[in-house]
């Protein structure tokens, strides 16, 4: 395997996993170097990690968020210290696969003491920074436009909140700033206006994306109700319609496949298009420095108990090939819808 990585891109080169990566644009492709052939996991760790960093969260306006899958609250106590965070990410980073480092902080961005200098430390090893907030200041959307190469500002209740701070940012010259938007029943409709004022908010004239997430019925969300295959294909519709940039998480790829077949669209999007990829492309590492797939299994059966990265001895054997973290891959990758797309071997989403 060759790693070529340099400030503006990292290129991975071997037999049957290759890719490529832009720092800048956050343009990412997959390949196998036989033709035709889809690359079911990366053999050599993670290319993205959802890390944890604080379980404290302030809200929006001192308000938390009714839905969060959780849970977490002011009064919570848990941060990441940087020591522990050099530890785990120089045990991932070893044979330097991993492109990008995605934070789960708290709404305002800045709970933990610690970081900018993990922001720092992240950069200045070859990774770029990601990073999702709601409600902040001038003096935390400068650094993060100096450390982040994304933001994505999670819309609620008060969306001028999150208008004001999609402003900042650009207002910086940030390009990949992003909307994010949790959609179930409730929000259905505030969903629809959203993409109304996407196109009629001065605010938001430099947006690069809205981004559709997906319910989990976990921690405070258990009593929300997902949204149906028609009422999702009947956003994605008007997005199109709209001509407004949008994404979704893997979580809603089933839904999005769909959709585009309902739309008659299907050979435009469906490259652009990956399902699930929790312990095949993707890892999440909690607060306390367990691995989980992903952040929604934490707690769930099986995964009552994540596998401790701050002491292991090597991350690829004892983490990324343990037999747990194998199980859940197999179970994912047979578990595929009538459209060839992987399900959640967890949640109904």
């Amino acid at each position: 395997m060759i790693v070529l990585d340099n400030n503006k891109e990292k290129r991975v080169i071997s037999p049957n996993y290759s890719f490529y990566f832009n720092k800048t644009t956050g343009f990412f492709i997959r390949y196998d170097t036989e033709e035709g052939k889809e690359v079911e996991f990366s053999p050599v760790g993670g290319e993205i990690l959802d890390l944890e960093i604080t379980d404290i969260c302030e809200g929006i306006n001192g308000k938390v968020c009714p839905f969060c899958y959780k849970a977490n609250l002011p009064t919570n106590k848990q941060n990441m210290s940087f020591e522990t965070f050099k530890i785990i990410f120089d045990k991932i980073t070893k044979n330097k696969i991993l492109t990008q480092i995605a934070f789960g902080a708290d709404s305002h961005g800045t709970s933990n003491p610690d970081i900018w200098k993990i922001m720092e430390y992240t950069r200045e090893h070859g990774v770029i920074p990601n990073i999702t907030v709601a409600q902040i200041d001038e003096d935390t959307a400068d650094k993060l436009v100096k450390y982040c190469g994304a933001v994505a500002v999670s819309v609620y209740d008060d969306k001028d909140v999150a208008y004001n701070s999609v402003k900042m940012l650009t207002d910086r010259e940030m390009k990949q700033v992003n909307i994010h938007r949790l959609i179930e029943k409730n929000s259905y409709v505030k969903t629809i206006e959203l993409l109304n004022d996407i196109k009629n908010d001065k605010r938001l004239q430099k947006l690069n994306a809205i981004v559709f997430l997906s319910l989990k019925q976990k921690g405070r969300g258990v009593h929300f109700e997902r949204i149906d295959d028609i009422q999702f294909m009947a956003l994605v519709k008007q997005a199109l319609e709209m001509k407004i940039n949008f994404g979704f998480d893997s979580c809603s790829a089933p839904k999005f496949v769909k959709a585009i077949k309902m739309l008659n669209c299907y050979d435009k999007f469906i490259d652009m298009t990956e399902p699930c990829e929790s312990s095949l492309f993707s890892m999440y590492i909690n607060v306390k420095g367990e691995f989980y797939p992903c952040s929604f299994t934490e707690g769930t059966n099986g995964w009552e108990q994540g596998i401790d990265v701050v002491h292991c001895n090597d991350f690829l054997k004892d983490v990324w090939y343990n037999q747990k973290v194998v199980d859940f891959r197999k179970k994912l990758l047979c578990n595929k819808d009538c459209n060839g797309c992987r399900q959640c071997p967890v949640y109904n989403v």
